[in-house]
């Protein structure tokens, strides 16, 4: 008996895990936005003291936004209706959506996380973002 409860605890665990690491639904205030800056939490590509890592990460989510065709990437936060704040890191790489009116000190409106989820060639976050935004969309709006 207390093998069958003991498996039970680790499967339930498990289970609250994966429904724990997936995405919340995509803040419905960016359906209609257009306009894009992609900056890290450390500051913009331009700032001489950001790592390495973040400028490279950067203009990889900028050349993925302009590859999918939906949105414009902007230079400057006030030109934008969306800011994505990006940063790779070893241990995890993080993809987070902040609304500019309320720069990006503010809560973040939607966010995901994982190891090597920045990573060039597959970009697994921003895969995450744009499957959440196109689900966010009606689906007449989406199929475009």
């Amino acid at each position: 008996m207390r093998k069958y409860l003991a498996v039970l605890t680790v499967l339930g665990a498990m289970l609250g895990v994966t429904a724990w690491a997936k995405p919340a639904p995509f803040p419905g205030i960016f359906r209609n936005a257009r306009y894009v800056y992609v900056t890290s939490f450390d500051g913009s590509q331009w700032n001489p003291n950001i790592l390495p890592e973040d400028r490279a990460a950067i203009g990889e989510v900028q050349d993925a936004i302009r590859s999918w065709g939906h949105f414009t990437v902007v230079q400057e936060p006030r030109d934008a209706e969306m800011i994505l704040v990006v940063q790779r890191r070893g241990s995890e790489d993080e993809l987070a959506v902040f609304d500019p009116s309320r720069g990006r000190n503010a809560t973040y409106l939607w966010r995901v996380m994982g190891r090597g989820g920045l990573d060039k060639n597959e970009m697994p976050l921003f895969q995450q973002f744009r499957q959440a935004f196109e689900s966010s969309l009606p689906a007449e709006k989406a199929k475009k």
